[in-house]
């Protein structure tokens, strides 16, 4: 693999996934508290996307594989209809992996590393990655939208990335 098809990844940074979308993170202060003081609230914390007749926010639990550092990247798909949030139910970190659009295919991609308890939401129509935890098996939350239409674009690079840790 030539140097100029690697990827480092880069820690994950809410200015930096801007464009992509939003990082989902109980960081600093909540935005209020509820059940009589004995709850914080991180309000609003992704600007959820649904397209399309008949379609609705869903929310689902995914149980994904998990991959190694390097990793291989031939992928990336998007969602035409709808944003797409995974928030992990542990601590352990994920890949984030994204490509701007150019002319309605992936340009070079980026990948961020999560901390622990941040999760993403992508944009309707940006290019990513797979469900990516590092080291062993992760469960998620996954909001995203359901409903008719084809919500789903694959795209396989014809020569393959290589993502770094």
């Amino acid at each position: 693999m030539t140097a100029d098809r690697e990827i480092e990844v880069e820690p994950l940074d809410a200015a930096a996934f801007a464009p992509f979308g939003d990082v989902i993170d109980a960081a600093g202060a909540p935005s209020f508290q509820f059940n009589g003081g004995m709850a914080d609230r991180f309000h609003d914390l992704a600007r959820t996307e649904v397209a399309g007749e008949g379609g609705r926010v869903g929310i689902s639990i995914g149980r994904a594989r998990h991959y190694d550092l390097p990793l291989t990247l031939g992928l990336v798909e998007r969602h035409p209809l709808g944003s797409q949030a995974f928030v992990p139910l542990t601590d352990d970190p994920f890949l984030v992996v994204v490509a701007p659009d150019e002319g309605g295919r992936p340009g070079r991609p980026r990948a961020f590393l999560t901390a622990p308890g941040q999760g993403v939401n992508y944009l309707r129509g940006v290019w990513h990655g797979v469900l990516t935890p590092l080291g062993r098996p992760a469960p998620f939350l996954i909001v995203d939208r359901i409903g008719p239409g084809n919500n789903l674009e694959e795209h396989r690079y014809d020569q393959a990335w290589l993502v770094r840790g």
